[in-house]
């Protein structure tokens, strides 16, 4: 598991069943939150980076999927980063969503209502792999998906 190296709420108690279970739990943080002690210390490995910016990156660069969980304005900003990213070309890696208990279910109604604005396509909106089961969820991150087309290629020039 690749995640942001703290020790505090979901990212935690996600970190820690990882190792109990004998999985290995890698942390990327940056340095300024682990000097205001929010690091985790008993990880497989914890690294420290100087900026927010390094951090995703670095995250990014070691995992082989994406998977968001319930969470607030740094788990959505590194969603829809990451996202776009794939959908960009800049990666192949697969993108998911758990969408536990329904906590997803208005920010999915709105990517719909993106989909009908014509903001988003169809295409890319399903991108975005959701499911409320994690099994089921990595299932459908182990299929293999189409590669997106770019949102520019089908829209009329002003």
């Amino acid at each position: 598991m690749i995640y942001g190296g703290g020790r505090v709420g979901l990212m935690k108690v996600i970190a820690d069943a990882c190792l109990a279970a004998g999985g290995e739990a890698v942390g990327v943080i940056p340095r300024f939150l682990l000097e205001r002690e929010v690091g985790h210390g008993a990880l497989t490995r914890l690294e420290v980076v100087e900026t927010m910016h390094q951090r995703k990156a670095r995250m990014a660069e070691l995992a082989d999927g994406i998977v968001a969980l319930p969470g607030g304005l740094g788990t959505l900003e590194e969603l829809f980063e990451l996202w776009t990213g794939g959908l960009l070309g800049l990666h192949d890696k697969p993108i998911g969503l758990l969408d536990t208990g329904g906590f997803y279910r208005p920010l999915l109604a709105f990517l719909d209502r993106l989909v009908a604005e014509d903001f988003l396509t169809r295409e890319h909106r399903e991108h975005l792999r959701v499911e409320s089961d994690p099994e089921r969820l990595l299932d459908l991150l182990a299929q293999p998906s189409p590669r997106p087309t770019a949102k520019w290629t089908h829209v009329e020039r002003f």
